[in-house]
């Protein structure tokens, strides 16, 4: 205690944490040791239970994704457990899906945060658009048909009209958290005049062992990923970039699973 009597508390810091797309071997290696080294882990529902199990066994696990116990937490900017930690005194892993600031809430949370006081720090992880694309073997860019990307979320663009008049009229989209309105989304990018013929691709569970791609048009890729019938998560991919995916020399040895497999084991429709 120091000499004038008064007692310093010492609060907590806070790392909102990107967690990758889902394969734990994608975290960052900074990622990876804060995890191991943390004293409170609060994590999304999308965070791969294998990246958890990286906690220390004495370390406090928070579900405080917006569906944890049943409930959203769309009005609160943080859930209050993670300054609750902090205000403790204690370290907590903020660890969400992806990136923390690519649809991640990271800066509502960060502002939160700064208005409680709490030492905090963002360290990137991987998005859900760099695993999806990689997976599938979607170059996001290319010299030769598309110089820009555009991250959307769908839950806001999905079957508005407007969306079209939201986003460059060329280059390549993706769409987040967009399963449930692919046919939407489409109906609207065409309404707004991009072609039919455009190419398009839906990635299922990114980078996990069950994920799967669907490649077609604006025209058809909402038909092949009903019939397909995809689990969430999953991101739509609209530009000329699909149509430049193409698959490495090794795909049928190392996939081991039939004609159209992915090199990683991955099944791809068309």
């Amino acid at each position: 205690m120091p000499s004038d009597g008064v007692r310093t508390i010492r609060r907590g810091k806070v790392w909102l944490v990107g967690a990758g797309p889902g394969d734990p071997e994608l975290l960052t290696v900074r990622a990876h040791r804060l995890i191991t080294a943390a004293q409170v882990v609060a994590y999304d529902e999308l965070v791969a239970p294998e990246i958890l199990a990286l906690a220390p066994a004495g370390a406090e696990l928070i579900p405080v994704g917006r569906r944890a116990n049943g409930c959203r937490h769309h009005e609160a900017r943080i859930h209050p457990a993670v300054i609750e930690r902090a205000l403790d005194g204690k370290d907590v892993v903020r660890l969400k899906g992806g990136d923390p600031f690519v649809f991640g809430r990271g800066g509502e949370e960060a502002e939160e945060l700064a208005v409680a006081r709490v030492p905090f720090e963002v360290v990137p992880g991987i998005s859900a658009a760099l695993g999806a694309a990689a997976i599938a073997n979607i170059p996001l860019t290319h010299r030769e048909c598309s110089a820009s990307v555009t991250l959307v979320t769908a839950h806001a663009a999905g079957g508005d009209p407007d969306v079209a008049a939201t986003v460059p009229p060329r280059g390549t989209l993706v769409f987040y958290m967009g399963l449930g309105r692919v046919a939407e989304t489409c109906g609207a990018l065409v309404a707004g005049g991009r072609a039919p013929s455009t190419p398009a691709a839906v990635v299922s569970r990114a980078t996990l062992p069950d994920a799967r791609v669907v490649v077609g048009t604006l025209a058809d890729i909402a038909e092949k990923t009903a019939q397909a019938q995809l689990a969430p998560p999953a991101l739509l991919i609209v530009g000329e970039v699909v149509a430049r995916r193409v698959e490495s020399a090794n795909a049928g040895a190392n996939a081991g699973a039939g004609a159209g497999a992915h090199p990683r084991g991955i099944k791809t429709s068309r």
